[in-house]
């Protein structure tokens, strides 16, 4: 079932993740330890599942 953007946002915040910046929709996150950025955007309903897996690969939880 595909998660909503504060769903994938809870999850990534309770991995370490800190919000960085916002560019219109899409919101960025860094991580203290972890390279590279994590980006959710928040212009849908929700989150098709190929997106999700991609963000969670992207933040090391899958």
């Amino acid at each position: 079932m595909p998660k909503k953007p504060k769903e994938l946002e809870r999850i990534i915040l309770e991995d370490g993740w800190v919000f960085k910046m916002q560019t219109g929709s899409h919101r960025h996150y860094t991580h203290p330890t972890k390279p590279g950025k994590v980006t959710i955007p928040f212009h849908c309903k929700d989150i098709p599942k190929g997106t999700e897996n991609s963000i969670l690969k992207q933040a090391g939880l899958k």
